[in-house]
């Protein structure tokens, strides 16, 4: 069964969530291989996901989405929400569409674009997986399709920052594998998961 069940939604789409290793052979071979390392267990979505997605009707962003697992697997376990993810490799894009095509879910939108590009405040939560790790040397790599450079890793979370800082209060982050020190000015940790390595924040 799966983790986390939408009633609404036709039982077979339900096979691919029953367990990580259902859900990964949504994608290529390839894909499947970097999951252990890169991918975001679907027990973590559907904890995070319930607590990004209390509110019916929020706007959850995934910061650096790959090929959208915790899109896919939130917008399945919370069919009232809306998640986005931004991604900049065009390839990740491409697989998270056609997944997302394959269960039929219509509560995610995917994009191709650098995180620099986005305005935070069209969103209303957040979760970040570290995507930004891969830039610091002696880190497992998706690929080498990007520019990777310690610079780059600061540069990323400066803007991180900068962005959730701007968001209102009750504004929720759910980061996983983010040291404490990893959140911005403002932000509180309410509770955790997952062995502490899922951690949950509001802004106050």
């Amino acid at each position: 069964m799966p983790l986390t069940t939408s009633p609404s939604l036709p039982g077979h789409i339900g096979k691919w969530f029953a367990s990580d290793y259902n859900f990964h052979h949504l994608y290529p071979l390839y894909i499947q291989a970097l999951a252990q390392k890169h991918w975001t267990p679907l027990k973590v979505v559907a904890s995070a996901s319930k607590f990004l997605a209390a509110d019916p009707g929020v706007k959850i962003l995934d910061i650096g989405s790959g090929p959208g697992k915790f899109c896919l697997a939130g917008a399945y376990y919370n069919p009232n929400s809306f998640f986005y993810g931004i991604e900049q490799r065009i390839d990740l894009i491409r697989y998270a569409t056609i997944a997302k095509e394959m269960v039929g879910l219509d509560n995610i939108t995917f994009m191709h674009g650098n995180m620099m590009e986005v305005d935070f405040t069209q969103y209303d939560h957040f979760y970040f997986f570290n995507s930004f790790y891969e830039n610091l040397p002696g880190t497992y790599k998706i690929d080498d399709k990007l520019t990777y450079s310690r610079n780059l890793y600061n540069q990323y979370h400066r803007y991180l920052y900068q962005q959730l800082e701007k968001m209102p209060a009750g504004t929720k982050l759910a980061t996983y594998h983010c040291d404490e020190e990893d959140a911005p000015n403002g932000y509180h940790i309410v509770g955790t998961d997952i062995d502490h390595l899922l951690k949950f924040w509001v802004k106050v």
